[in-house]
């Protein structure tokens, strides 16, 4: 009897594998049969195919096994194709499809990539009587910008180059791009092309309320900002100091001690000397919206300029007036740098303790 139960319990267990291996074989045998609609069917078809790799991937509980599955078979090529129909529901459901394939999977993003989807992406963008279209193809593009640094880069100049072409730039950009943006930020060179690129997009970013607070949440979000304005290119400082003074601009009693508390000031005095007429402008704003005094008796950064010109212009002339203030500002600014310099390590020395405990 003993025998005949291990003999059924064998039996039992050989039909479950089977019955395992048979769905398993059932599935890659849909797998290609879907890519073979997408490569070799037609429109009806592909639309079809590309709706059914989106429910695939979505029921399937092995969704990570079955989005490596799909890419293997070849079906990502023909997708980004079908962006470029003139079809919307050809475009909206290869769209789909490509985010849920995209979605927790690095080498698919890098594949969507390079098999060139950000340029149909940007085009989509551009749809006027489509939102849903632009939604998704927004959230496309930020869903690949954590792919490779290619698919960084790509991202990043398409919603630029897209939000310095739309007029109300703000709804094409959602406040989950903060995040990537500041950690592409810390990463390059703060005068780069692309430093330029994330600090306009971080910009019009701060121009909403969940903008603003995604900056002050990222990990290091104003402390990057406020180092771009110190190493940044005249581009990239002005769009930076633009996001500060944005900032503060919409609730000083908030923004304002997070700002000081990164050292923002010896950076935004130089800023007033050499940067751009604009960030000038604005780095003068942002003093005034940072100093502790009262309004009515607070000394502004034009006025200040403006005694400093006056004393310019009787020692040097009128000829040389220009010249001799910017150099007395530059040495002011040298000075106040020196000062925070000191006061900085000041307060670390006070902080540290003068006996280390014992182990």
């Amino acid at each position: 009897m003993g025998e005949g139960e291990n003999t059924e319990i064998e039996i039992e267990t050989e039909t479950e594998s089977e019955a395992s291996s048979t769905w398993n074989l059932a599935k890659h045998t849909h797998v290609i049969h879907l890519s073979e609609k997408l490569i070799n069917g037609n429109l009806n078809a592909k639309i079809e195919a590309a709706r059914e790799i989106r429910r695939m991937v979505r029921k399937s509980s092995s969704s990570s096994k079955t989005r490596s599955k799909l890419a293997a078979a070849g079906v990502i090529e023909p997708l980004v194709f079908m962006l470029s129909s003139s079809n919307v529901d050809a475009r909206q459901s290869s769209l789909l499809a490509l985010l849920n394939l995209a979605v927790r999977n690095e080498r698919n993003k890098v594949k969507i990539v390079t098999d060139g989807a950000m340029p149909p992406l940007v085009e989509l963008l551009k749809m006027q009587n489509s939102s849903s279209i632009r939604e998704l193809a927004t959230a496309a593009i930020l869903t690949l910008k954590s792919g490779s640094v290619q698919g960084k880069v790509d991202a990043v100049t398409a919603l630029h180059n897209l939000s310095s072409s739309i007029e109300n730039s703000i709804e094409l950009l959602d406040a989950s791009a903060v995040f990537p943006l500041i950690n592409l930020l810390k990463e390059c060179k703060k005068y780069s092309k692309f430093a330029e690129k994330a600090t306009a997009l971080l910009e019009i970013l701060s121009n909403s309320e969940e903008g603003r607070t995604a900056i002050t949440v990222a990990d290091g979000g104003i402390l990057t900002l406020v180092e771009t304005v110190e190493d940044g290119s005249l581009v990239s400082t002005e769009h930076a100091v633009g996001t500060l003074l944005s900032l503060c601009l919409s609730c000083r009693d908030k923004y304002r001690e997070l700002i000081l508390k990164e050292g923002a000031i010896p950076g935004l005095l130089r800023l007033t000397v050499e940067g751009t007429a604009e960030a000038q402008d604005r780095a003068r704003v942002l003093l005034d919206l940072l100093r502790d005094s009262p309004t009515e008796k607070r000394l502004t950064s034009s006025v200040l300029e403006k005694i400093v010109y006056d004393i310019a212009e009787r020692v040097d002339g009128v000829d040389k007036a220009a010249e001799t203030a910017k150099q007395l500002l530059q040495d002011m600014v040298q000075r106040s740098m020196e000062h925070s310099m000191k006061c900085i390590q000041h307060r670390a020395a006070s902080c540290t303790p003068s006996v280390i405990p014992s182990t």
